[in-house]
């Protein structure tokens, strides 16, 4: 296990209190810091599989029935991981790519991007990745829709989007927006990958779903892309009813939510999550993620008991490995929504427990699975790089002249994708 302080390596210059999410003045990235980040790209480089090398999968228990499209390092028997794992797993490591420092330079670095944009645009061809085919309960094709849409969108803002792309990219983005309308949930609003009944009924909120759904919405609306003001607000008000007057989120929710402080150590990467959401949409408080924040780095332990471990949902907290390092992604980013003179010693104090944790080759991992070391090195990047990172986009009302909302592709018809059989389904 490799570890050293963080506070050794990260200058920090402190800054007056400034505007939400407003960006303090840091020095430029330390040399040791680049070097993780180089270690990481070369890393994910150098586990990319599946379609012509151009993915990168998450692997959880989950799987699905496997068809003959399906590369064969993804088949075990005669089930396959889901498509919308390997498109989010797919945009989650390369974004983490193409924002580190030197990306535009590093040739095989380059190349990867452009295979990866590539595999995740064509995947909305993919019968299984249909909005219009989505039938509600365990499905995990908007993962792909939030994770792609989020990447995309970095893409552009940080002028990465390969050349002869920028037409598709810009049709994927409207795409995956309508994809997450056509899915939301009816009457409570937001997300949820374990829908309670069909996708016309209601169901219960995924604060996990929800919270980064909304800030890749934000960001689509900031870049001048349309998304419709009623899915907002819907799925603000589907995610309040997640977060309980004491801080505490719920797992999922669609009556209010009340106060149960015991789970807390539980409830702390959606704590982060949800209220960074909340904040950036106009209807949060800096206080409230302050909360979630030292939430966070004091009861992190409790995540940890879970990390690499076999089972799901584990008494006493039910909380799952496989929101270890979502955890602390959204952490990092809702420490940058913090007011400026704050930052400083809770970024030391998150990047100092992920250098703890790190593998001995490099990685990070948070399940059982070798493949999942993508992820959770990707994550962790995401998190040690945040402050270099652009800030988060705030959530701004529409001109009343905004068009409408672009109708999502639909795929040729394919049969339901139906779960492997023998195997988990109730969790990613």
């Amino acid at each position: 296990m490799l570890v050293f302080h963080w506070s050794l390596i990260l200058c920090l210059q402190a800054s007056p209190v400034e505007p939400l999410n407003a960006s303090d003045s840091m020095e430029s990235m330390p040399p040791k810091l680049e070097v993780i980040l180089e270690e990481g790209s070369k890393l994910l480089i150098g586990v990319q599989e599946g379609l012509e090398d151009s993915e990168w999968p998450y692997e959880g228990v989950y799987r699905v029935r496997a068809q003959e499209s399906d590369p064969v390092e993804l088949v075990k028997r005669r089930s396959a991981i889901p498509i919308g794992y390997r498109v989010g797993g797919t945009s989650i490591c390369a974004q983490a790519i193409f924002q580190a420092p030197g990306f535009k330079n590093q040739e095989l670095a380059v190349e990867a991007i452009r295979k990866a944009v590539g595999f995740v645009c064509s995947m909305t061809t993919d019968p299984r990745m249909s909005p219009t085919a989505y039938s509600g309960g365990y499905d995990v094709r908007g993962w792909g829709y939030i994770y792609a849409l989020r990447m995309l969108l970095a893409l552009r803002a940080e002028s990465c989007v390969p050349e002869g792309m920028e037409q598709v990219v810009d049709d994927v983005i409207r795409w995956s927006i309508a994809a997450l309308d056509t899915i939301e949930i009816p009457q409570v609003g937001g997300w949820n990958y374990a829908r309670r009944g069909a996708a016309d009924e209601a169901s219960p909120t995924s604060p996990f779903m929800t919270a980064p759904a909304l800030i890749a919405l934000y960001e689509a609306r900031a870049q001048g892309f349309t998304v419709e003001e009623s899915m907002v607000e819907r799925a603000l008000a589907g995610l309040k009813l997640c977060v309980a007057p004491d801080g505490y989120v719920a797992y999922s929710a669609r009556r209010p939510t009340q106060d149960d402080p015991g789970q807390i150590p539980g409830a702390i990467g959606r704590m982060v999550s949800a209220e960074s959401a909340l904040l950036l949409g106009g209807v949060g408080a800096s206080e409230r993620v302050r909360l979630a924040v030292d939430a966070f780095l004091r009861d992190w332990r409790a995540l940890e008991a879970r990390r690499r471990k076999t089972g799901t949902h584990t008494p006493p907290y039910g909380v799952a490995p496989y929101y270890f390092f979502y955890g602390f992604a959204a952490a990092a980013d809702a420490i940058e929504l913090l007011p400026s003179e704050e930052r400083g010693p809770l970024r030391t104090r998150l990047a100092d427990i992920l250098m703890e944790i790190r593998e001995p080759d490099g990685s990070w991992n948070d399940r059982i699975f070798e493949r999942s070391r993508a992820f959770g090195t990707a994550m962790t990047m995401h998190a040690l790089q945040a402050p270099w990172l652009p800030p988060a986009s705030q959530w701004v009302p529409a001109p009343e002249s905004a068009t409408e909302l672009a109708t999502p592709a639909s795929p040729l018809n394919e049969p339901t994708v139906e779960p492997a059989p023998d195997l988990p389904e109730s969790s990613p």
